[in-house]
């Protein structure tokens, strides 16, 4: 008779910490287990995914030894090693103090994940439990000893441990018991490579820890700002760092997937790709603070993405480029706090959003403002979208949210139409590109007009959702940011109020749009979803450019102490459990803190 597993009780979203090498990230949880790491890349089949499932499809737990049948125990303290992205986790034990070190190092060669473990007061009992399993829990690895090393095979996937401290294997898993004691450190490195390859080299966990701790130093340095909120924009600076993708530049949205917006829903995606609106608003964030490099990388990774063919631009790519994301359901997974289905690739790739060419134009229009080389094919491309635009903005489209629902006029996705149209106006005037300017002067007055006269409730001096819908949508706070009318407009502070009423939570958090709980709703799903951040922190900005500081000020630093110790957001916030939830962390949450942080800033709007 087949034994029942029990299910793998992973931790709350923000019990997470973040460690990565620009290619991939691993999850670490408060009581020292990785449930989650993909390799050799973000959108590689993960070798852990004991977060999406139970014990039985991969994790590797290190901390102090326990009973085994009560939970590990969780640490007293962790932090990152200052503006870094080293992970320092500490247990005070009956028996004394210990401390754990996890980091990858920035690759040059195989992907390492490394993990130190440091003694700080008496004598400590600690395990290591590593159980690799590849295609996200589904195989069993062939583990065996390959010249004194261990290593897990499978396919064309190798993965190899190596430590001082002696191990052994049963039930498919492979141990370490030891003893640390004060001063003595112990390390503890896998490494990937394919598996038809000679073995990686040996690894260097003491040189590996100093020049991660080097890199991120230096990195840091290059911030131009120093501001009041000086500590939250430098971990989320580091948090966008480390979701590029170093060979393409490529950003990814977040490195999971299927963390649910709606725990024991279906509301699951995978943000292990690069949507061209994230990467484009991380783009402008890098810019305002200072780091010029990436957003170069960034210009490089779209115009190679884009290629030739702007008018079939998706909404997003894989990391290299990659154009077919197909979506698959893994139903051997039962998905974190059974939130099913489990799912990678992404459906949505090639839905039609025309809010992406606004972004992609809006970025670009920075990047040549702040003076990035100029690069013509960037400025061609442009023309190339606006030419495309003007036969397509007045098609219905799934929207800036990806719904699964009927395309529809969503008003935001004209008001960015208006955006990439004004933006390119603009790069005509400058002289550094060539186009029918009066023809495309007219053509952005005419999209105005077509959304101030459909898009628009004079009843109820808001503008809409979608023409002739009733609904709100959060991504209207964007007019005004966007230039699209300036702040002190009656119909712009209308919507921010209407906003304010209909779509605020108990807690003062922004929802996208309203849901239909059990019903299917405008996106086309049922269930509900929690305040989504990067709303709310919107709606701070708005209320600082209309006057309302102080207002905004409060807002924002409701929102900062949402962020788990780590400094780290996910998606969206749950206002009934009180916790996060959706893919973790998210680039869509950090860039506006980052956006609102220098924007606060600027007015003088923050205390002390």
């Amino acid at each position: 008779m087949a034994v029942r597993l029990e299910l793998h009780v992973a931790g709350r979203i923000e019990d997470y910490a973040l460690i990565g090498d620009m290619q991939t990230a691993a999850l670490v949880c408060r009581d020292g287990t990785v449930d989650w790491l993909c390799l050799p890349r973000f959108d590689s089949h993960a070798i852990f995914a004991g977060l999406l499932g139970t014990e039985e499809h991969g994790f590797w737990r290190l901390g102090p030894a326990h009973a085994s049948d009560s939970p590990p125990p969780t640490a007293a303290r962790r932090s990152y090693r200052g503006d870094s992205l080293i992970l320092e986790s500490e247990w005070d034990t009956p028996r004394g103090t210990v401390r754990v070190i996890d980091f990858m190092p920035p690759r040059d060669g195989a992907p390492q994940l490394i993990r130190i473990v440091e003694g700080v007061s008496g004598r400590v009992p600690m395990r290591s439990t590593l159980r690799m399993r590849f295609s996200y829990g589904r195989v069993v690895p062939w583990v065996h000893k390959h010249e004194g090393r261990t290593v897990a095979v499978a396919g064309p996937d190798s993965v190899w441990f190596d430590s001082e401290a002696e191990t052994y294997g049963k039930s498919l898993t492979t141990y370490s018991d030891f003893t640390v004691a004060p001063g003595e450190r112990i390390a503890f490195t896998i490494s990937w490579e394919p598996s038809h390859k000679q073995p990686p080299a040996l690894p260097e966990p003491e040189q590996s820890l100093t020049a991660t701790e080097d890199f991120w130093r230096d990195w840091v340095e290059h911030c131009t700002y120093h501001g009041p909120y000086r500590e939250a924009v430098i971990r989320s600076l580091i948090t966008l760092k480390a979701l590029t993708y170093a060979p393409t530049g490529g950003i990814v949205a977040a490195p999971t997937t299927s963390l649910p917006e709606d725990i024991g829903g279906v509301r699951n995606w995978d943000y292990r790709y690069t949507w061209l609106r994230d990467a484009a608003i991380t783009l402008s964030s890098l810019l305002r603070t200072g780091y010029r490099e990436e957003a170069r990388a960034w210009r490089e990774w779209l115009l190679r993405a884009v290629a030739g063919d702007p008018e079939n631009l998706q909404i997003m790519y894989g990391i290299a480029g990659e154009r077919e994301l197909g979506e698959a359901e893994l139903d051997w997974l039962p998905g974190y706090e059974n939130s099913a289905p489990v799912r990678v690739g992404n459906g949505a790739a090639h839905q039609l959003q025309l809010d992406v060419y606004g972004e992609v134009t809006e970025a670009l229009h920075l990047a040549h403002m702040t003076g990035l080389a100029r690069n013509d094919y960037a400025s061609l491309l442009q023309l190339k979208l606006i030419r495309y635009l003007e036969d397509h903005w007045q098609e219905p489209d799934e929207g800036i949210w990806e719904v699964r629902g009927p395309r529809r006029h969503f008003v935001h996705s004209k008001v960015m139409a208006w955006v990439a149209v004004d933006r390119t106006i603009k790069l005509i005037e400058s002289g550094d590109a060539d186009g029918p300017l009066e023809r495309w002067k007219e053509l952005r007055d005419e999209i105005h007009r077509d959304v101030c006269e459909k898009g628009y409730d004079k009843e109820r001096n808001t503008f809409t959702q979608s023409y002739g819908s009733k609904e709100l949508d959060a991504s209207l706070l964007l007019i005004p940011q966007m230039g699209f009318l300036p702040p002190d407009d009656k119909r712009v502070i209308g919507t921010i109020e209407a906003i304010q009423r209909e779509l605020s939570t108990s807690d003062g958090f922004i929802l996208r749009y309203p849901t239909q709980g059990e019903h299917e709703g405008v996106d086309g799903l049922s269930g509900d979803e929690g305040a989504f951040l990067a709303c709310s922190f919107w709606m701070a900005d708005d209320l600082a450019m209309i006057g309302r500081v102080d207002e905004a000020r409060k807002l924002f630093e409701r929102l900062l102490s949402l962020r788990n110790d780590l400094g780290l957001l996910a998606e969206e916030w749950d206002p009934a459990r009180q916790r996060q939830v959706g893919n973790f962390p998210q680039a869509f949450s950090h860039v506006p803190l980052i956006d609102t942080a220098l924007r606060l800033t600027a007015s003088g709007a923050y205390g002390g």
